[in-house]
């Protein structure tokens, strides 16, 4: 007998691959340089948009399987950066300016504008790592998983099921936005 299929998990498998094409698309024959300009002063960069949901992703993900690993949740608002993330591996390749355990979450336009001008393949190649290992995590989830609490700071607080749909609605507006920031930038005129 075939084992039941798990169709939460293909789906959120199909959801996070197509933002996985939007990245590649996104950054596709881009400069260094059009990978960090702006439409405006306060607007944010294909490039910074693109490290800014693969960090999120890294991020909220080694959160979940340091939970589902047995570790705590979260409980105080101070930021905690979970152990697990592939970060650490790619931080120094890319030279961004930021802390190591900074996803651009609350960055201010100057932030922005400090991101570095950068191989996009380079970016892209984070974003490939970050990737793969959200589909492993996902690949290990049980249906009994996504109800397990990953994150006691909210009210309610929040559960395996919830926190990837936050991480896939996020990425999915990030990499829109990177879209049409490269349009801006490639159109011709």
């Amino acid at each position: 007998m075939e084992p039941q299929q798990n169709w939460a998990i293909t789906i959120l498998e199909d959801g996070f691959g197509r933002v996985r094409e939007g990245v590649e698309h996104a950054l596709l024959g881009l400069t260094p340089e059009q990978l960090t300009r702006r439409p405006s002063p306060a607007s944010n960069s294909v490039g910074w948009l693109v490290w800014h949901l693969a960090r999120v992703t890294d991020d909220h993900f080694a959160a979940v399987a340091h939970v589902l690993g047995g570790g705590e949740a979260p409980r105080r608002r101070e930021r905690e950066v979970p152990p697990g993330q592939v970060w650490p591996e790619w931080q120094p390749r890319l030279g961004t300016p930021y802390p190591e355990g900074s996803t651009g979450y609350g960055h201010t336009s100057d932030q922005v504008a400090a991101f570095p001008q950068i191989d996009p393949a380079l970016l892209n190649g984070y974003h490939a790592a970050v990737h793969d290992r959200a589909l492993g995590i996902l690949g290990g989830l049980g249906p009994d998983d996504f109800g397990t609490v990953v994150d006691l700071r909210w009210d309610p607080p929040v559960v395996v099921a919830v926190r990837i749909m936050s991480i896939l609605n996020d990425a999915t507006q990030h990499v829109g936005q990177a879209a049409y920031v490269r349009g801006l930038l490639t159109a011709t005129r």
